[in-house]
C-alpha cells in the first residue's frame, strides 16, 4: 500500500483517487501522522502530495530524513526532497500554472517508456533552484530547470509537475511506474 500524505494540496486526494482508478492499493493520510504510525501502516511507499507552503508540510520533511520507503513528491513534495538533502527552494523565475512540455533527460524508472518529451501540468510558485548534493535531474523545460530529480542510491523522487491531473496525459504511467519501483524495493505486493 503506497500512503499519500496531504500536505494541504488542492490536488491531494486526486492522486489518492488516481491510485484507485490505477487499483494501486493507497491510503491519503495526514501530515501530521506520526513516524511511528506510518511505520506502523508497512507502506510499500510514500507519495508526498503538494501544499501551500513548507512551513504547513508537518512531518513530511522528517518522513523523508527518517524513513527508509521509496518517495514521491509531487509539487511541494518535490520541494520538501530537495530540502530534506541540502538543496534549495525559492521563488519561480516565471510562475505558471499551465500545461507545458517537460524534456526528459533521463526515463530512469519513472519515466519509463515516457521519452523524450511529456505535456505536464505545471504549477510553479516556488521550485528547486539548487539540486541537492549527487541528486540527479531527470528532466527540465524551458521555465525550470529541476522538473524532476532522482537522489544518486535510494528511490527518492521528486517531480514539478502535478501528473494526477487531466492536463498531464500520461500521469498515470509515472504512477505506476512509480508502484513498479515499490514492489521492486519491497518485493512484495
Amino acid at each position: 500500500m503506497i500512503l499519500v500524505i496531504n500536505n494541504h494540496g488542492q490536488y491531494n486526494h486526486r492522486i489518492h483517487r488516481t491510485l484507485h482508478y490505477l487499483k494501486i492499493p493507497s491510503e491519503l493520510v495526514p501530515n501530521t501522522t506520526s513516524l511511528e504510525d506510518i511505520e506502523a501502516k508497512n507502506p510499500s511507499g510514500l507519495i508526498l502530495g503538494g501544499g501551500p507552503s513548507v512551513e504547513r508540510s508537518g512531518n513530511s520533511i522528517e518522513y523523508v530524513k527518517k524513513l527508509d520507503y521509496p518517495i514521491l513528491g509531487i509539487c511541494l513534495g518535490h520541494q520538501i526532497i530537495a530540502q530534506a538533502y541540502g538543496g534549495q527552494i525559492s521563488s519561480a523565475v516565471s510562475e505558471s500554472y499551465a500545461q507545458i512540455q517537460i524534456n526528459i533527460l533521463d526515463e530512469n524508472d519513472i519515466f519509463r517508456g515516457l521519452g523524450p518529451q511529456l505535456d505536464v501540468w505545471a504549477s510553479h510558485k516556488d521550485e528547486v533552484t539548487q539540486l541537492p548534493p549527487e541528486f540527479k535531474v531527470l528532466a527540465s523545460s524551458t521555465i525550470c530547470d529541476v522538473e524532476a530529480m532522482k537522489h544518486p542510491e535510494k528511490p527518492v523522487y521528486g517531480i514539478q509537475f502535478h501528473p494526477e491531473v487531466y492536463h498531464t496525459p500520461e500521469g498515470p504511467k509515472v504512477f505506476e511506474n512509480f508502484y513498479e519501483v515499490c514492489k521492486k524495493y519491497n518485493k512484495t505486493e
